[in-house]
């Protein structure tokens, strides 16, 4: 079978990569490039532990095949943390104890941080409907659900200093 060559940003980085037509975004992920962040828990799309954002979208990369990726753009949890600091979902996951054993932690981030990019002030309900493709056996919800409330609340009081700042300029 012929390899198929891709080029694509992956976490803002110009990134070319050769794969079989048939290779999962996630093997061309963990397995060609790398990003051992992104974690292999089903491979049919049922638990989210390798969601990764395409285009802005957030998709299990169990289920993308690597040559969809040719021309578009890729985030993996390991693009989240930004000069060194983390983003401030990864801060109160730790802060929360809204992880344990971490495989599905990645997939957790990436789709709050999606959530949160969408929509700064969610409701309860709107959290676990929009982290409800995501599966986890070791922590329970509710500590996940405290920490993407409190990374809410303050992402907005970032937001609302980063505005004032602007308006002054």
């Amino acid at each position: 079978m012929a390899a198929v060559l891709v080029s694509t940003t992956i976490n803002g980085d110009a990134v070319q990569y050769a794969c079989p037509p048939d290779e999962s975004l996630l093997d061309v992920l963990r397995n060609r490039l790398g990003l051992s962040g992104v974690k292999e828990g089903c491979s049919t799309g049922d638990c989210g532990a390798c969601s990764v954002t395409l285009d802005g979208r957030l998709v299990c990369s169990c289920l993308v095949l690597g040559a969809e990726a040719q021309g578009r753009e890729i985030a993996t949890i390991e693009g989240m943390a930004q000069d060194g600091k983390l983003h401030p979902l990864q801060e109160n996951f730790i802060e929360y104890a809204a992880l344990q054993c971490g495989i599905c932690t990645p997939g957790f981030l990436m789709a709050a941080k999606v959530l949160l990019e969408r929509n700064p002030d969610p409701t309860e309900t709107e959290i676990r409907y929009a982290l409800a493709g995501n599966l986890c056996r070791c922590t329970g919800y509710d500590k996940i659900v405290h920490a993407v409330q409190a990374s809410a609340k303050e992402m907005r009081k970032l937001n609302k200093k980063k505005s004032r700042k602007k308006a002054r300029a």
